[in-house]
């Protein structure tokens, strides 16, 4: 296949993605497992190291620098490898008869690309929110407060962060890294504007906040 040809297969891909939305991606439950099992490890990390970043400014020079993404590679790899049909699912709804592999493995390289970097992304903003609501109460912060804050803000920036429950929204989580990065969608504009939106939270009131939704949410007594 010529590098003439692959292009004009990536657009045509891409341009089915972009008409089927966030609904094309009917992520396994497996795949979206993995994707939590990521984000997990990835803040998991970053609070047992001690460290933070104590503002915006902070992480967007964190992000721009050079990050070891060693401990990760097996969770990101487990993600890349159930992403893989769910690719090729995709590109088949490009109308191609067969699917080319050159483009299925391209569009992979892509995925991994954008998990690492997506996960670099959510680990600096955890940092962040950490930093944030350990400022504020004087205490570590909740492990579970922080993935619920950093992934509500990285998924939505301009919403504030609601506390109505301690899930996670992994599937579209797994929508943004996967379909993002299938189609070569960038994160680093969003990305930011989470960081500002972590610098503005009331961190002391979603910390009291969440000390009364957790437990409750914890026991099923919430949805």
């Amino acid at each position: 296949m010529s590098d003439s040809t692959t292009p004009r297969l990536r657009d045509r891909a891409s341009s089915a993605g972009r008409r089927a939305g966030a609904g094309a991606l009917h992520a396994p439950g497996a795949l979206v497992e993995a994707v939590g099992g990521l984000a997990d490890a990835a803040i998991d990390r970053v609070l047992l190291s001690g460290e933070r970043v104590t503002s915006a400014a902070h992480a967007k020079r964190r992000l721009a620098g050079e990050e070891d993404a060693e401990a990760l590679a097996g969770h990101i790899q487990r993600v890349v490898v159930l992403a893989v049909p769910v690719v090729r699912r995709l590109a088949r709804g490009a109308r191609f008869t067969k699917v080319p592999w050159v483009m299925v493995a391209s569009t992979v390289v892509s995925v991994g690309t954008a998990l690492t970097t997506g996960t670099r992304e959510l680990q600096v903003l955890a940092s962040l929110v950490a930093h944030r609501l350990e400022e504020a109460t004087g205490a570590p912060a909740d492990p579970a407060l922080v993935k619920k804050l950093a992934v509500d803000l990285y998924l939505d920036p301009k919403r504030p962060p609601r506390l109505d429950d301690d899930r996670l929204r992994l599937v579209r989580l797994t929508r943004k890294w996967v379909l993002g990065g299938a189609f070569g969608r960038k994160t680093s504009k969003r990305a930011e504007k989470a960081l500002e939106a972590a610098e503005r939270i009331d961190a002391s009131s979603l910390a009291a906040r969440w000390a009364e939704v957790a437990p409750r949410s914890r026991d099923g007594e919430r949805p």
